[in-house]
């Protein structure tokens, strides 16, 4: 296999928070130990610890999205831990911290700790209403607690919330797990208020269904929607969009732990798709969203657009290469991402770039120069076969780089595979950290979009016509200040239309 560097970054580009330290830039190949930013915007990172489960929110009154979160401090308290907190944002671009909206509970209370859960307006008492999951301490638990159960806070304002001491939904009171009652998702229709709760019945993983008229006092509609086989959906987020209903879940399975969906013309037709495992897929690649590099992904939409925030988990040791696989997960939480949903004529589903998102990035740079903290490249790749390769490569050195590779799996079938390359370890497959299946646009022509905010990288490929055909999302360190480049590994690709741009 010939590999050939058809851009090569040799210079370093200038920052106002950086001070190189004086050296021959051009003759110098080495890696240059940058750190990420404390507090961190475009994906949202707290000053002080990181984001965990997400519940987004479009508030009707306000006009804007209310992103809550779990938050994670590192060391969290034992026992007490992940309080929710709250940013706000009017585009999934830049974020305004609201800080802790509602507080975890004492080490004897249901929430000692905080699950996920979802917010909603009620129009009939101007309120907010945010459930939530509970979880007990479990060296304090006694006979007849349950582990999880589902509780709610309120507020005038969407901000200041007040817990109600007074409700708690608990799963064995309805033939549900005492353990797994879960995740409550919020959803408004012409019949009222419906919640859907992640638990278990019988041991096998099923989606609840609880109804209200008033958004306050909940009736159980029984079983929703069974999970196939033994897997468990976490985070399970039900909408409408255009002609089609949708269920995005995050898989718990270690070996597998994506964000995915399923879809169907009514609501029964989406139910039709896990009804005795039957596995009835959205696509060809089993629903996939993303690869495991961005997990408990739930949605929200201004109308307009929906968009879909989830976290990038962070890596043992600020280490790249810590992924986990399927017996070991990567570290829990990190940073907050947005992608905004997009439906094909099919009902399918990619994410694809926010044009906010875009926006930030103004400041053109030198293609040649190294990257800085914020980055944007953009570049249209021709191949002249489907099956011909190409990947970006950051951090890179004489002797080792991190490439992001769009690897042909047949002479049709594409997808975005992470590897290590350059003379120490040649091309070195990473494994649990790849992409999805997907086929190769008709005329072999791909624009690329990629993002980099400090370590968390988005990548985009659309086709010719503008038509988005499959994401990547992973963390890679050290992106900051180092070389970058664009790898082909024959003759028959062409790179045109490089734009670097930083803000």
């Amino acid at each position: 296999m010939i590999f050939t560097v058809v851009f090569c970054t040799i210079l370093v580009a200038c920052e106002k928070s950086y001070e190189p330290e004086v050296r021959d830039w051009n003759t110098y190949q080495g890696i240059y130990p940058s750190k990420d930013e404390a507090a961190q915007d475009t994906y949202y990172k707290p000053y002080a610890g990181y984001v965990g489960d997400v519940m987004p929110f479009y508030d009707p009154v306000n006009k804007d999205f209310k992103v809550f979160y779990l938050q994670d401090f590192r060391p969290n308290p034992e026992g007490t831990y992940h309080p929710i907190w709250a940013v706000t944002t009017q585009d999934g671009a830049s974020y305004q911290s609201l800080g802790e909206c509602v507080p975890c509970g004492s080490l004897d209370e249901q929430d000692a700790a905080l699950g996920t859960g979802s917010a909603i307006y009620c129009e009939a008492d101007n309120k907010y209403y945010l459930y939530y999951t509970g979880e007990r301490y479990a060296p304090r638990m006694k006979d007849g607690d349950n582990m999880q159960a589902v509780l709610r806070a309120s507020s005038s304002d969407g901000i200041k919330w007040v817990k109600d001491p007074s409700f708690v939904l608990r799963g064995n009171d309805y033939g549900y797990d005492s353990r797994d009652f879960r995740d409550p998702l919020l959803r408004q229709d012409a019949d009222g208020y419906h919640m859907y709760i992640a638990t278990r019945k019988g041991g096998k993983g099923t989606i609840a269904e609880f109804v209200s008229k008033d958004c306050r006092k909940w009736t159980c509609a029984g079983d929703f929607m069974s999970m196939m086989w033994d897997r468990f959906y976490e985070c399970p987020d039900i909408f409408q969009m255009g002609d089609w209903w949708y269920l995005v879940y995050s898989d718990q399975s270690g070996f597998m732990r994506r964000v995915q969906y399923f879809k169907g013309k009514t609501l029964a037709d989406l139910k039709t798709c896990t009804a005795g495992d039957a596995g009835i897929w959205p696509d060809d690649h089993e629903g996939f969203l993303d690869s495991r590099g961005m997990y408990a992904g739930k949605t929200a939409s201004d109308g307009l657009n929906r968009y879909l925030w989830g976290w990038v988990p962070t890596r043992k040791g600020n280490n790249t290469l810590n992924v986990g696989d399927d017996t070991e997960e990567p570290e829990w939480g990190g940073n907050l991402v947005c992608h905004r949903l997009y439906q094909h004529a099919d009902g399918s589903l990619t994410l694809a770039p926010i044009e906010a998102i875009a926006a930030r990035y103004t400041q053109a740079q030198e293609a040649s120069d190294r990257l800085l903290y914020h980055n944007h490249i953009q570049m249209t790749v021709t191949t002249e076969k489907a099956d011909d390769d190409f990947g970006i490569s950051l951090v890179c050195s004489e002797d080792t780089a991190f490439t992001i590779r769009v690897h042909a799996e047949s002479p049709i079938r594409r997808k975005i595979n992470f590897e290590t390359e350059g003379k120490m370890t040649g091309c070195q497959f990473v494994g649990w950290i790849d992409g999805y299946m997907f086929n190769a646009p008709t005329d072999n022509i791909y624009h690329v979009d990629m993002f980099t905010d400090n370590s968390v990288v988005t990548l985009y490929l659309s086709d010719s016509q503008g038509e988005p055909i499959a994401n990547y999302t992973n963390r890679i360190y050290g992106i900051a200040h180092n070389q970058w480049r664009v790898n082909t590994y024959n003759n028959n690709v062409k790179i045109t239309d490089i734009q670097v741009t930083t803000y």
